[in-house]
């Protein structure tokens, strides 16, 4: 199929009562009551993954992903929203909410940390000015913020995050593995890249908070290895199969992870790469944004963020446009 104009309900969980109501919504869902497609991450093993893939490097990528996987929670809907998704005449979510305050819930994943050093990174570019130093909210506000500090990527949906005066009242709670997880956030966001079309949005923050520096730092290093090793390990059967891995926070609850295969490959515009896929992979709302897995799949260069976006009228969940080979 080679057309990627279709859209149907975005997931992102409107919440007026904020965190308080996550769990009212998670248990009056309509759209799968019950939620006995989503496994809890911490009770995500082997016999979850179907036959022909209780492999161990598959667990472990999933658990890794798993760990990067983040809850954005959004305060504002910027008033730069069209009221239209393009070229269509479908209404693009939250045009009614401009300049209003309505806690609204997504998901997303860290995907890039680069660590700094008096101003430089360890690529070897160079921050200059304001720059120099972390600008994380603490350091902001400190007559001697910090020299070291990191930077941190998060891709999520555009309609989860539209621009710069969204992201500024996006706060990312890390580490939601369950009810008793500490709280874990991040905040001062500004959107790096995004694109409208594509529905897909890269944000980034930053913090001079070593220990979670470091700690993320590895977690994306481990994820990256341990994506090359299912990669190569399924690439021949990912035709076949269709495997289809989310993990999302659905209702803005604990992170949860599903199983299904994708349908269909839609080619967007000219870009031979440029897809989007239909899949049977459950979601809810508080999924908008969420990392998709397809098995065996590479991703082109490093602009690779193939987020869900949204479920059609056929009854498929559908994911926002990325670079798939």
């Amino acid at each position: 199929m080679d057309s990627g104009n279709f859209f149907g309900d975005s997931e992102t969980q409107i919440s007026e009562g904020g965190e308080a109501d996550m769990h009212r919504h998670f248990i009056d869902c309509d759209k799968n009551p019950g939620h006995v497609e989503f496994v809890p991450i911490d009770d995500f093993h082997l016999e979850n993954l179907p036959e022909g893939y209780r492999d161990n490097d598959l667990l472990v990528f999933m658990r890794a992903l798993a760990g990067l996987t983040v809850r954005v929670d959004v305060k504002v809907a910027s008033a730069r929203r069209p009221h239209f998704w393009p070229d269509t005449d479908v209404v693009y979510p939250f045009s009614h909410l401009k300049e209003r305050r309505v806690w609204r819930t997504g998901s997303g994943r860290v995907c890039d940390v680069r660590k700094f050093q008096s101003g430089l990174a360890q690529s070897g570019s160079s921050r200059e000015g304001s720059c120099a130093v972390c600008r994380c909210t603490k350091c902001q506000a400190s007559d001697s913020p910090s020299k070291l500090w990191w930077e941190y990527a998060v891709s999520t949906a555009t309609h989860v995050v539209f621009d710069d005066v969204e992201a500024s009242h996006v706060t990312c709670r890390l580490f939601y593995d369950n009810k008793d997880s500490p709280m874990v956030t991040l905040d001062g966001f500004s959107v790096e890249n995004a694109s409208i079309q594509n529905d897909r949005c890269k944000m980034v923050c930053t913090s001079c908070d070593v220990n979670l520096g470091s700690k993320l730092d590895q977690m994306v290093g481990h994820f990256k290895d341990a994506w090359l090793k299912v990669r190569d390990k399924f690439i021949k059967t990912r035709d076949f199969d269709k495997l289809t891995l989310i993990v999302s926070h659905p209702h803005g609850c604990s992170k949860q992870i599903s199983v299904g295969h994708w349908v269909d490959k839609h080619r967007v515009g000219n870009e031979e790469d440029l897809k989007k896929f239909t899949y049977t992979t459950c979601t809810c709302p508080g999924s908008s944004g969420a990392p998709i897995y397809l098995v065996g799949f590479s991703w082109k260069g490093s602009v690779y963020r193939l987020v869900h976006c949204g479920a059609s009228k056929s009854g498929l969940n559908y994911s926002g446009a990325g670079y798939i080979t």
